[in-house]
């Protein structure tokens, strides 16, 4: 009977916490959705933790619900991380191949990316990701597998992911304040692109934007290889944000004006088209032209995808990507988001959804789910790696258990 293997994403975002639990056996290649939680996120500001108490109060509801929906105990997770105090760079590393046969081995590989990843940091910096992008053996470049060529010389071409440590540790005490064990920290536009891209889409060229509530990730690929990676500090919340200025209105009610009348293109709303917000459900009446709602958003939009272009262009991809633009995250269901994005882009572009899923897919078939369905498979990908994480989670962690009795406990106090 083959084993049966636990994995879970956990989403921390900054305007919701998302949790999706999955089942895999033995080594098959999609793994099977069982639950799924969902809470609103109050203690993170533009994708990092401002408010440890309350994130953890919302991490916990978002862990229950998905325990509740799968029926299990959730005890490990790989956890997202954002934030625009995260930044990527090249680095590359050369070791000599160490057998006698010339022959590359595994241990060859590790020393070349440790030795890429020997850079020096500014303090209160660390590194979370050393991404291999590609491998010279001796003359010979651009190989993915080096493992087992023939050479004198081994050198990887990789990418430093690397973020503030201050704001990782913040986020690595919630999770553990919540009662749960962290396998694994993972940046979320990059685990949002596991999740939606497809290989072909990776080979050809093109950008994933994880465009969340409080940030904007952006991962770009070409040739299979990650070339940049970067977070923009502006997200939907800031569209919700400049609509209540611009209506002179409360947050609850410009946000239910974003979504019920958001338009990204000012020019498709007409003159006439008026919104009644008494009919919002909320306390607010008068009557508003939905046109200028959509002069808010698309301002907004524009200055979010000039900076996306900047970022495009410092990698020399300015409107180079043949497989276009995916627009991944809460904020990719914008009306008309796609047409502004390929006017000021100027490359395709379309809306992501997780792929390569089975079980419950309808509850996470949605741009929103993507980081936390790709921290499932980025999990994944690392157990059936060749010497990677290829056994089962244990079933027992006495940290995990003593933060849920504590949790238990606190129930109890005033």
């Amino acid at each position: 009977m083959m084993k049966e293997t636990i994995i879970v994403g956990l989403d921390v975002g900054t305007c919701f916490i998302r949790t999706v639990v999955a089942k895999i056996r033995g080594d098959q290649l999609k793994p099977q959705i069982i639950g799924v939680g969902q809470t609103p996120s109050f203690g993170l500001r533009r994708g990092v933790v401002v408010d440890i108490e309350e994130a953890v109060k919302n991490i916990t509801q978002s862990v229950q619900e998905a325990e509740r929906s799968s029926g299990l105990s959730i005890e490990r997770v790989t956890v997202g991380i954002s934030g625009n105090h995260i930044t990527s760079r090249p680095s590359k590393g050369v070791v000599a191949v160490s057998r006698a046969d010339s022959e590359v081995s595994k241990e060859d590989v590790e020393r070349a990316i440790n030795a890429a990843s020997a850079i020096s940091l500014s303090q209160n910096r660390q590194i979370f990701h050393v991404l291999p992008r590609s491998y010279s053996v001796d003359d010979q470049v651009g190989i993915r597998e080096p493992e087992g060529m023939n050479g004198v010389r081994l050198e990887v071409n990789a990418l430093i992911v690397e973020g503030a440590t201050p704001f990782i540790k913040n986020l690595h005490k919630c999770v553990d304040e919540a009662g749960l064990e962290m396998e694994e920290m993972v940046l979320a536009s990059l685990a949002a692109s596991r999740a939606a891209l497809s290989k072909r889409q990776k080979e050809l060229g093109v950008l994933a934007l994880d465009f969340g509530g409080g940030t904007a990730g952006l991962t770009v690929f070409e040739e299979g290889d990650i070339i940049h990676s970067c977070v923009l500090p502006i997200g939907s919340s800031h569209i919700t944000n400049d609509i209540a200025i611009g209506l002179r209105s409360g947050i609850d009610l410009a946000e239910k004006v974003k979504l019920e009348y958001g338009s990204a293109i000012a020019g498709e709303i007409g003159k006439r088209d008026m919104i009644d917000l008494s009919k919002l459900g909320l306390e607010e009446k008068g009557v508003i032209p939905r046109a200028i709602v959509a002069e808010i958003i698309e301002a907004r939009l524009s200055e979010v995808l000039d900076l996306v272009n900047k970022e495009l262009k410092k990698v020399d991809r300015q409107g180079l990507l043949p497989a276009g633009v995916v627009i991944l995250g809460g904020g990719a269901k914008m009306p008309d988001l796609v047409d502004l994005t390929k006017a000021s882009l100027k490359l395709p572009v379309q809306v992501g959804f997780p792929l390569e899923l089975e079980g419950v897919v309808e509850e996470v078939d949605d741009p929103s789910f993507a980081t936390a369905v790709g921290l499932v498979l980025w999990s994944m990908d690392k157990r059936n790696k060749p010497g990677g994480r290829g056994i089962p989670l244990p079933e027992f962690s006495v940290s995990s258990t003593v933060g849920k009795v504590r949790n238990w406990l606190r129930g109890f106090l005033p």
